[in-house]
């Protein structure tokens, strides 16, 4: 621990001024949550103090990043950011429709990361913090966290990585107030010898003495490692509920409220505030390059995994500049990510352009939204079936428009001998259900280039691209074939078509089988994204589905009676066994599904 007795602080504001403009923030954000009769007042009244210390006396504005992971805070934060000059529109319209949001989101001037469910926002903080490694700038990251955040795995997860990476220009700050929303906060550990054994400083202070919270943080600008400061709070600091987790909500009355607004009012404060907002430092860009280099990918083997040939178009990207930064939750060579040309980041060189995040899954999907939000463009891989554990890290870069790639590899009951734990079913059409969400499953080479072209020039909009681990049989998309579409017809009718099957994938080829079996009246459409398909004009879509449609894919079957007449997939868990044959005794055989598909067409 820091001695931070000893520690000599120089502070832009004085104590007197500090506290001032804590009172002034609480006023203001219990106005907000006054006026929308909705909001947590306890974290209001019992971080302001920190939370002032940060903004008035260390965040450079436009350069340092500050992550509230305890996002129900989002009235102070908006306070506070009102206060020091951003324009982040009317606080009375908190939490009411076009007005700011109930838990902050990136698009609202000031807020740098999107949080609220616990957790996510350490892991946001950890990612950027190592964004400014990678981008060598002096640039600082600090984040407030609650107990509940500390809970969740994913901040245990994020606290491992940001120790291991030696990220002291990272700090994250404890809203230690002992209690959660059901009561007093139960924890089984020591947390700060915890944060110690995962290779933290910690410095522990009382959270409402401005001068030890800003001789803490003075110490934190000289640390050698992450920096922990646990700030022992209050919640409901000064109100009538103070200690008590009734705190936590909305407690009070209108009255009430109003009463604990006119205490805290602060013109004073409100004062010093104006002069923050003088204070402007030019905003530092990222590295997102949008311009991918030109290459090509050969198509000469016959058959071939879509993870072998992502892996191969992905080393040819690289070996021809591609700025990204990309990695893997221990599994780079499985899901063909770790290729020549990708050399480790670690703690003691941070110029390298590949990530081992070990196995933790939903730390990876946090720390990438963090680099993502600070500028940089990335991917990262695992299993397909183990996109359950990154899930709500996924759903929030779909939220906040952050273009991250996700390798999902390893996507079917093909996979084989693993068996049901690691045979997805009703992973695909899962990710499909999340909104602004790429979902690509290529079938061949082109269809692979396509969706890591797409997927790397994205804006606001991450990307799923879903591969296969065993070897597919290569069918050519035809030249004209317009993939943005999403769908297209990769082989056509020889004669009136009665019957259109669409495909994903590893289905793709069989989907073709079944073709040839049944004769010339049938057209087999290649679906890359079915999201994009949905998206298209009804002439194009009525050029697609002629006839009958059955749809053909190694998932979930619900979906697909959007636009199929009769589904061929999985609505069971899988088996294990040779991966051949597991698809084979689930049905996926052509002679079968040709059989079934003339019996219902006459």
């Amino acid at each position: 621990m820091f001695p931070f007795y000893d520690i000599i602080s120089h502070m832009n504001y004085n104590s007197k001024d500090l506290k001032e403009m804590a009172n002034a923030a609480r006023a203001w954000a219990l106005h907000a949550i006054r006026m929308a009769h909705s909001g947590h007042v306890g974290i209001v009244l019992g971080a302001a103090d920190v939370m002032t210390v940060v903004f008035a006396n260390f965040l450079r504005r436009g350069r340092d990043k500050f992550v509230l992971s305890a996002g129900h805070g989002s009235a102070l934060l908006y306070a506070i950011l009102k206060l020091s000059g951003y324009d982040v529109g009317d606080l009375n319209q908190f939490r009411k429709i076009g007005g700011l949001p109930g838990h902050p989101e990136i698009g609202v001037p000031g807020v740098d990361a999107t949080t609220g469910p616990l957790g996510q926002g350490v892991g946001n903080a950890v990612g950027m913090a190592l964004a400014v490694k990678i981008n060598k700038t002096d640039s600082r990251v600090y984040c407030l966290c609650s107990d509940g955040d500390l809970m969740e795995g994913v901040a245990q997860e994020s606290v491992a990585f940001a120790g291991r990476y030696g990220l002291n220009n990272l700090v994250l700050m404890w809203d230690d107030n002992g209690i959660s929303i059901d009561g007093v906060a139960q924890t089984d550990v020591d947390v700060v010898a915890r944060m110690v054994a995962a290779g933290w400083h910690v410095i522990s202070v009382p959270g409402n003495d401005v001068t030890r919270v800003n001789r803490a943080l003075m110490a934190a600008q000289k640390s050698d490692r992450p920096v922990f400061i646990q700030c022992k709070t209050q919640i409901g600091y000064e109100s009538s509920l103070a200690g008590s987790n009734k705190a936590h909500g909305l407690a009070f009355n209108d009255a009430e409220l109003m009463t604990l607004v006119q205490k805290f009012l602060s013109p004073i404060g409100e004062n010093v505030w104006r002069n923050v907002a003088m204070e402007q430092v030019p905003v530092l860009g990222g590295n997102v390059d949008e311009k991918l280099p030109n290459v090509s990918l050969p198509m000469e083997k016959e058959k071939i995994s879509t993870r072998e040939l992502s892996g191969l178009y992905l080393q040819a990207l690289i070996a021809a500049g591609a700025n990204v930064v990309g990695g893997s939750a221990d599994l780079g060579g499985s899901t063909n990510v770790h290729v020549a040309g990708m050399r480790d980041i670690t703690a003691s060189d941070y110029s390298g352009n590949y990530i081992n995040y070990g196995v933790r899954e939903h730390a990876m999907g946090a720390i990438m939204n963090g680099m993502a939000a600070a500028g940089l463009r990335v991917f990262a891989s695992t299993f397909l079936v183990f996109s359950d554990y990154m899930r709500p890290s996924m759903r929030l870069a779909a939220l906040s428009g952050l273009p991250v790639v996700y390798v999902l590899t390893h996507d079917s009951i093909a996979v084989g001998e693993d068996g049901p734990t690691h045979q997805p079913i009703e992973q695909l059409p899962s990710l499909r259900l999340i909104p602004n969400m790429n979902v690509f499953r290529p079938c061949n080479g082109r269809e692979v280039m396509y969706a890591w072209r797409r997927a790397l020039t994205e804006k606001n909009t991450p990307s799923c691209i879903v591969l296969s681990r065993q070897a597919i049989r290569q069918v050519q998309t035809p030249l004209g074939a317009d993939l943005k579409r999403g769908a297209y017809v990769i082989y056509p009718a020889r004669g009136r078509v009665r019957a259109t099957i669409l495909a994903t994938g590893g289905e793709v080829p069989l989907a073709i089988d079944v073709a040839k079996r049944l004769g010339d009246w049938v057209q087999v459409v290649s679906v890359i994204s079915v999201g994009d398909f949905r998206n298209q004009d009804d002439n194009y879509k009525n050029q697609i589905l002629v006839g009958r449609v059955i749809a053909i894919e190694a998932a979930a079957s619900a979906p697909w009676f959007e636009f199929a007449d009769a589904v061929v997939g999985i609505d069971r868990f899988g088996l294990s066994g040779d991966g051949a044959t597991v698809y084979q005794e689930l049905g996926f055989d052509a002679d079968k599904i040709a059989a079934d598909i003339k019996g219902k067409i006459k």
